[in-house]
């Protein structure tokens, strides 16, 4: 049986916040796996790999070897992938950018920020626990449905987005633009672009 080749090194790991499974693949909640197949189309990365209870591939943006990581643990476990990935690179928490789905955004909005709440968000609160507080992070807005019930919050952010298919790829090409942007000028620089308006 042939050896398992090991994961190709990284000088930061970009991580997209999403549930495994068709059902899934075009929801709110999967925004930061969308943003990872943009990043993957623009740069020619290659072909994912099963690594570190997730789908990883490595590459080059911006100058800088880059690990982009979907982890396939579900949301809420999310955090033991990121930490599997950070062991087995080398790598610390300040050399991570999580994308990830914000619906106290307005659909479109995008914040990039350092440590910060998890506001509900399952897969930021499995980080904390397991990685702490202390990495960066692109928010990207999907909205909010005009209710507090939890039910249909959670069922809001598991489905497909309402907006059209060129305001989706619209914001996800943004969101990847971030991404370049903090790999290339670090977050100081890439939120006085991106954090604008409410």
């Amino acid at each position: 049986m042939a050896l398992r080749k090991a994961p190709a090194r990284a000088d930061r790991l970009v991580v997209g916040l999403g549930n495994p499974g068709a059902q899934y693949v075009r929801t709110r909640h999967n925004v930061g796996f969308l943003v990872l197949d943009e990043l993957a189309r623009r740069y020619r990365f290659p072909k994912p790999a099963r690594a570190f209870e997730g789908r990883y591939s490595a590459g080059s943006i911006a100058g800088i070897t880059v690990g982009l990581l979907a982890p396939h643990t579900y949301m809420n476990e999310s955090g033991r992938s990121v930490a599997a990935a950070l062991r087995g690179l080398g790598l610390v928490p300040a050399d991570l950018l999580v994308v990830h789905d914000h619906i106290d955004l307005p659909f479109g909005r995008i914040r990039l920020a350092h440590d910060g709440g998890t506001g509900g968000h399952n897969g930021l609160k499995s980080l904390h626990e397991l990685i702490g507080a202390q990495f960066d992070r692109v928010r990207v807005g999907v909205d909010r449905p005009p209710t507090t019930n939890p039910d249909i919050v959670a069922a809001f952010v598991l489905s497909p987005f309402s907006e059209s298919l060129d305001e989706v790829n619209r914001l996800i090409g943004e969101a990847a633009d971030a991404v370049e942007a903090w790999l290339a000028d670090g977050l100081q620089a890439a939120a006085d672009r991106f954090n604008r308006g409410g």
